[in-house]
């Protein structure tokens, strides 16, 4: 069984001295030894802070000396050739695979202190079967200290947001694919993350429950701005579903650009035809043709 979508919320750590926030440097904890990050600073307003990032399987090298700064409460799409990383970046962030070098910070705490979702790729391996929906959905609460009333407060709400109509009292196995990853989505939500990681969430899912769960996260997203990391092969969605692409090269992997999608929200069809949204495409096809040829 993969690992269940959150992590435990943890008190955050006190705030540092006025005076040594006057310089804005990375925070000591975590520092890698033997490396001199302090240098590398992050602009205002970033939430989660990668420096100096390796990450070899065997004799090959993935990631090498790997920076990134991203934006807290924005909808970051990863795209880029196959075998680059993509999802290998998203579970060394959240935590679940680990890297062999370098820092990784959130608003200068550890993972380990950060509250996560995580919907993964694989559905039937994501949710409990012997589980109803409902119970699935509402498994994570049991790890923070809210009352029934809260907990019963969260669950309607994104029963609303989602505008559920199928019946969670039903088991796993009596729903579709695109049903099940709903649960998944909306187990992922009931602890209000702090980061959200979406790896191919659609991908198995058939276009009509693309477009509903697309519409029903944008919804969440606006009432309530997330830093979400999503993995996608679909260019088209890797842009109309964020606020900036992450386009990664060939491995050793790094930035090949980082592009800038401010569409207003919600995003609908007509979106995919207005000439921004044709712009920041064809830059990042041209950006990824690159690579694929390298």
């Amino acid at each position: 069984m993969l690992a269940i979508n959150t992590l435990l919320q943890r008190q955050p750590p006190a705030p540092a001295d006025a005076k040594k926030l006057q310089k804005p440097q990375l925070p000591q904890r975590g520092q890698v030894a033997g490396m001199d990050l302090g240098h590398r600073w992050y602009a205002p307003g970033t939430h989660i802070t990668i420096r100096g990032l390796d990450k070899r399987f065997g004799a090959h090298t993935l990631y090498d000396n790997f920076d990134l700064d991203i934006p807290k409460g924005k909808i970051i799409s990863i795209f880029g050739p196959n075998g680059c990383g993509k999802s290998t970046l998203i579970n060394m962030i959240a935590g679940i695979l680990p890297y062999d070098r370098g820092q990784i910070l959130f608003d200068g705490k550890d993972v380990h202190d950060t509250r996560i979702g995580y919907v993964f790729q694989n559905y039937r391996e994501a949710v409990f079967p012997w589980m109803r929906a409902i119970d699935n959905i509402r498994y994570p609460l049991k790890y923070l200290k809210l009352s029934k009333g809260e907990k019963d407060a969260r669950i309607d709400k994104l029963v609303e947001s989602f505008d559920v109509k199928i019946d969670l009292n039903k088991y796993p196995y009596e729903m579709s694919g695109g049903q099940q990853q709903m649960v998944s989505i909306m187990r992922s939500l009931v602890v209000e993350p702090e980061v959200l990681f979406l790896d191919e969430p659609f991908s198995a899912l058939d276009y009509e429950m693309t477009q509903f769960l697309r519409d029903r996260l944008q919804k969440v997203f606006m009432e309530k701005p997330v830093t979400t990391i999503l993995v996608s092969h679909d260019l088209d969605e890797a842009v109309y579903l964020a606020d900036y692409v992450l386009l990664l090269s060939r491995n050793p992997t790094r930035v090949a650009d980082f592009v800038p999608f401010d569409a207003p929200r919600p995003r609908t069809a007509e979106t995919t035809l207005t000439p921004d949204f044709l712009r920041v495409k064809g830059h990042s096809l041209d950006i990824f043709q690159r690579e694929v040829r390298k």
